[in-house]
């Protein structure tokens, strides 16, 4: 649904829902907005009618201690409510940062939390990119309903100050012996010098609302032009990027600059200086000449009246500098009920994101915990296709597991591997047949505690900008022994040894001067060693070492063959070297398994698609 197309009834429902999310966050926010709003609004109405009545007194009676009371209580005034101010407003500030932090606290808790098939998307990706670029430019989504909402209280108690310093300009009547100024006593004059004042400022504020609307629509070209922002300017301003060699080499500066600054949407001849300098800049003139023109007219009627008998020289300065002050806080209210409207369409894009169904069944069973790992797991005709696809992944495949079993799962990129360590894991669940734990479908198991039987480490794992330990428990508490024997064990001993700060040497320079730069290699190390820590009864190994050569890839193999005990280990890779250590051997093909046996048995099949696979790369372990 388009902002410009949303009735305000509607997107008053999606703000209403933000400020609700803003109140979960933080309680005390929204109240102290609406504290704020009232002060920021009492402060300049209070100096108006105090200067009035000090300017009455001046031209008036001239009263040496009502003038001295009348001062100390102006100064009194702005000193407690400036104060009182200043502290909300720092306040805010704090809190609004953090309100900043939280939207993408919304996204990382949906992601982390949602099914995996949503988040193995592409389209989650796409549009949380969007939701992130949307409050990056211009703070659309939650951010801007806090705005609009500070706006609105403003703007209301500010309308409210104004009513109340004004009515009495249009109930104060001009003397009969004014002559003809009395016509300004007659309601129907005061009901169309009203309308013309709403009507003024109406106009003005749908000038600043039409360039509003017309920067929200270019936001496809702001989110464009932040993409390549970000990922130029890194390229060519980023001298720790590990780029920078060949980008100095081949002198990509230019390029880079070239494509940040010209053409894009924020560049010199962007859709936005366009806009700008056409109808956008119109707008703008039009809206500050209006806002003359309201001026103008408030100082006639005001002085008219006054020139006519109805009130002294010191209410000039009252209704003067309450109906000017009038128009801005109208202009506000106006333009937070637009933001309301036009952020709409992005709190719309929002939700979608953060109302993604949980599809996948969670289960209510529990997970046998066994010190001896005697788990069985059992593909029963299992077939999978992936979420929007009419290809099978997998098809009709069926497996057992039996405990302590070393599994090597081999095959060439595409043929179904990694769907296969997905379905295993419940990332997925199978598009037809079933998949057992000791004769039990998984799905009827609790989701978390059968997740807790593997330990899994992935082709593409994450290590933290943290302290060592805590990468490899993935706790800020952790047994410290058990850890340093898992990273022992893992082949890290000697590169622990060297660290003045052992468990606690924080990894990569992120966050810490002192921290750490470590290699690939030493990395899938500390995976393995996070994997062994776990002590899970399953241990899945899905490519980890595919940026190593064959032979340390054997090499790595080997040693983790002997790590895993009694446990059942899966190994997947389309390159051969673990299957030498394993008990069976499954060989994946276009989504099947295709041959099954050992590692002697398949080598024995002369016309097979494993002996060619071993064939094709037994010299690199050789």
């Amino acid at each position: 649904m388009k902002s410009e197309k949303m009735s305000l009834k509607e997107a008053f429902k999606l703000h209403t829902r933000a400020i609700k999310i803003i109140k979960t966050e933080s309680p005390s926010l929204i109240l102290m907005n609406r504290v704020w709003g009232f002060l920021k609004a009492a402060l300049p109405y209070g100096d108006v009618y105090l200067s009035a009545k000090i300017i009455g007194e001046l031209a008036g009676g001239r009263d040496p201690k009502r003038l001295m009371l009348l001062v100390s209580i102006t100064l009194i005034w702005n000193l407690v409510l400036a104060s009182i101010c200043s502290v909300i407003e720092d306040k805010d500030k704090s809190l609004g940062y953090l309100l900043w932090l939280a939207n993408d606290k919304f996204l990382a808790d949906k992601m982390m939390n949602m099914d995996y098939c949503h988040l193995d998307k592409q389209s989650t990706h796409d549009r949380v990119a969007q939701i992130r670029q949307n409050a990056n430019w211009h703070a659309w989504g939650i951010y801007t309903a806090y705005e609009a909402e500070k706006e609105l209280a403003s703007s209301l108690f500010g309308i409210l100050g104004v009513v109340v310093l004004t009515v009495t300009l249009f109930i104060k009547k001009i003397p009969v012996e004014a002559g003809r100024l009395t016509i300004l006593n007659t309601p129907y004059m005061t009901v169309v010098i009203v309308a013309i004042y709403l009507f003024t400022v109406y106009l003005a504020s749908h000038c600043g609302n039409l360039v509003s609307a017309g920067s929200a629509a270019l936001s496809a070209g702001a989110r464009e032009g932040n993409r390549f922002y970000n990922l130029f300017s890194g390229y060519a301003f980023d001298s720790t990027n590990q780029k920078s060699a060949d980008i100095r080499m081949y002198d990509q500066f230019n390029i880079c600059k070239a494509y940040k600054i010209e053409e894009r949407a924020f560049g010199k001849n962007g859709a936005f200086a366009k806009f700008y300098k056409g109808k956008g800049g119109m707008l703008l003139i039009a809206q500050q000449a209006l806002l003359a023109v309201f001026t103008g007219m408030v100082y006639l009627y005001v002085c008219l009246k006054a020139y006519g008998g109805a009130f002294d020289i010191g209410y000039i300065a009252q209704y003067v500098g309450a109906l000017t002050a009038f128009s801005g806080q109208m202009i506000l209210l106006l333009e937070g009920l637009s933001d309301i409207r036009l952020n709409g369409s992005f709190l719309q894009t929002l939700y979608e994101h953060m109302d993604l169904p949980d599809e996948m069944y969670q289960g209510s069973l529990t997970t046998e915990k066994r010190n001896d790992c005697k788990y069985e797991i059992e593909f029963k005709d299992v077939s999978f296709k992936y979420p929007d696809s009419d290809i099978w992944a997998l098809r009709h495949l069926n497996v057992k597991f039996k405990v302590g079993q070393k599994l090597a799962v081999v095959g060439q990129n595409g043929s179904g591997k990694t769907t296969f360590i997905k379905l295993l894991c419940r990332l997925y669940d199978p598009t037809e047949g079933q998949i057992l734990l000791n004769g039990i479908d998984i799905r009827k198991y609790a989701y978390k505690e059968y997740m807790d039987i593997f330990s899994v480490v992935f082709q593409d794992f994450e290590l933290l900008a943290a302290p060592l330990g805590e990468n490899v428990a993935v706790s800020k508490k952790y047994d410290k022994e058990k850890v340093k024997a898992a990273l022992i064990q893992a082949g890290f001993g000697e590169r622990l040894e060297t660290m003045e700060k052992g468990l606690d040497t924080c990894l990569y320079k992120e966050f810490e001067e002192d921290g750490v730069e470590i290699s690939g290699g030493e990395a899938q190390k500390i995976a393995i060693a996070r994997a062994l820590y776990k002590d899970a009864a399953f241990i899945i190994l899905d490519e980890p070492t595919a940026a190593l050569d064959p032979l340390a890839e054997a090499e790595v193999y080997e040693k983790f063959s002997g790590m895993v005990g009694n446990r059942t280990a899966v190994y997947i890779s389309h390159r051969l070297s673990s299957c030498k250590f394993c008990d069976e051997i499954m060989v994946f093909d276009e989504g099947a398994v295709i041959q099954h046996g050992t590692h002697e048995s398949l080598l024995s099949d002369l016309a097979g698609k494993y002996y060619a696979l071993w064939n094709a790369q037994a010299k690199y372990y050789q």
